[in-house]
């Protein structure tokens, strides 16, 4: 599968718990954080439901 780079580009202060869950949940602490993932259906949803707070690429391949 493609691998796809989610990195936080917005803050999660004042955010619902389930969205601040979300976002811990995909490795990302501070702004501009990132982290590499497999592009399957779990993790293109946690990015989906954190869209607003996330960018998201296709990470080039070693």
């Amino acid at each position: 599968m493609a691998k796809i780079k989610v990195k936080l580009v917005r803050s999660v202060i004042g955010r619902p718990p389930k969205q601040r869950a979300t976002v811990r949940s995909l490795g990302l602490r501070k702004i501009g954080s990132s982290n590499v993932f497999e592009a399957n259906p779990a993790v293109l949803g946690m990015v989906k439901r954190v869209s607003h707070l996330v960018s998201m690429e296709d990470a080039p391949n070693p």
